[in-house]
């Protein structure tokens, strides 16, 4: 194990000694699950001081390359691509961190302020009430890209996309999503027991040319994300609108099921298969990113078919989200200190975006434009481009969780949580995603 690493340092240092065990679990010298010598023992093989090493572990832990199992000690991380889990498992270790860009969370400087839930004064409600509040259902239905048959509030995005994904998908069901995609859709469906079909995507999301022949596996649902792709950015034009439905219009039993993760925070028009396939179309829009993750809100618009025994069966256990944060939302969507706060927002991570990719461009590394909190960054290898952020204090996540078809190594990097120095972590950027790729011991 020792004699690999050694083969693989090219410079005795804390780092050095980190990229070297990185590249020997890149070309598998080293296995997912193998404990690691104690630390005293490396640096007397190795001849470098146990704080170099010590400093060098920690910089692994950091990077997500190695943990601490119990008893075992300190072992090779489980590369964990697949099963539930696989975004907490991307995302792990990352504390510490002077800039954690890994999170694809917003920045709680830009939400806009909540009102306080007393001065709200909402009326009286009972069990019997209407599910969703008629003056919020009615302003959703002002803004909705396609008129819905039914109307629905749900606890968050994912908890909409469950509800959805459990009506509409049984065990041993396939499901086609976006490569790359959001890893907790794939976690979703991984205990829902369907497998999930990767199709690729571009700059404009998910490509018509390869969607037509994935079809052919008869999918019982579409899932995809009309703007801001997280992690891409990638936003559909109205061409590309339209190319999906010609695809899906000849497959009339399959729901597509759109996430319009981003919200009120993207700068690219809403765009919906919906208003060109309403009877397949079910669009969930959610206002984490834009009100609040703690609002645990999202609205559903579907066809009364689908919606409609959702809702009943909901009506058995939690019964509606509530109506105080409805409320809360409705007056979040009306105040228009709140409307301003939220167009802020979506201006300051357009620039934000910006910044880092113009600077990208101008070392060498060109993406396109995009829109939403997250940029999808090429690199020549994963574990050395994560050693390499780690070193400079900066946290990413692992591109693999988000491909469930696999492709080139890329990182998520949530550039909309960079507040300053754009210039100078682009350039951070940019030195790791040209780590070299792991090579094979000599």
């Amino acid at each position: 194990m020792l004699l690999a690493v050694s083969e693989l340092l090219e410079e005795p240092t804390a780092r050095g000694l980190a990229e070297a065990v990185g590249r020997a679990v890149g070309n598998g010298a080293l296995a997912p699950g193998a404990k690691l010598p104690p630390v005293r023992t490396v640096a007397r093989e190795l001849r470098m001081s146990p704080t170099t090493v010590s400093a060098a572990w920690q910089l692994l832990r950091r990077a997500g390359t190695i943990q601490t199992d119990g008893r075992r000690g300190t072992v090779v991380a489980t590369n964990r691509t697949g099963g539930p889990g696989r975004y907490r498992a991307a995302l792990r270790g990352r504390s510490g961190f002077a800039l954690d860009l890994s999170t694809g969370v917003p920045d709680p400087a830009l939400l806009p302020a909540l009102p306080s839930p007393a001065g709200l004064s909402p009326a009286p409600s009972s069990y019997l009430d209407e599910p969703v509040l008629p003056a919020l259902a009615g302003l959703l239905r002002d803004t909705w890209p396609f008129p819905p048959d039914r109307l629905a509030i749900f606890d968050g995005a994912m908890d909409a996309v469950d509800h959805v994904a459990t009506a509409l998908l049984r065990l041993g069901d396939r499901a086609i999503v976006e490569n790359p995609c959001f890893p907790p859709l794939l976690d979703l469906l991984d205990a829902l027991g369907v497998e999930a079909v990767g199709v690729d995507t571009d700059a404009e999301g998910m490509l018509p040319a390869a969607l037509a022949p994935a079809m052919q596996c008869r999918p019982a649902a579409v899932f995809l994300q009309p703007r801001a792709l997280n992690p891409t950015g990638a936003s559909w034009s109205p061409a590309r609108q339209r190319s999906l439905a010609a695809v899906l219009a000849r497959h009339p039993h399959v729901y597509a099921v759109e996430d319009d993760s981003a919200g009120d925070v993207a700068t690219s028009p809403l765009l919906s298969l919906g208003a060109l396939l309403p009877r397949q179309t079910v669009h969930v829009r959610s206002f984490s990113k834009s009100h609040g993750p703690d609002l645990r809100l999202a609205a559903v618009g579907a066809p009364a078919t689908l919606l409609d025994p959702i809702l009943e069966r909901r009506l058995l256990g939690q019964g509606w989200t509530s109506r105080l944060l409805q409320q809360l939302l409705l007056s979040l969507l009306t105040d228009p200190s709140s409307l301003a706060a939220v167009g802020h927002a979506r201006a300051e991570y357009a620039r934000r975006r910006y910044l880092v990719i113009d600077a990208l461009a101008a070392a060498g590394i060109p993406l396109p434009p995009g829109d939403g909190l997250n940029i999808w960054l090429p690199v020549a290898d994963e574990q050395a481009a994560l050693i390499s952020l780690a070193s400079a204090g900066i946290a990413a996540a692992a591109g693999t969780a988000f491909t469930p078809s696999g492709g080139p190594p890329h990182l998520r990097v949530t550039v909309g949580l960079i507040t300053t120095d754009h210039a100078t972590v682009a350039a951070r950027l940019a030195e790791a995603a040209l780590s070299p790729a792991h090579s094979a011991p000599r």
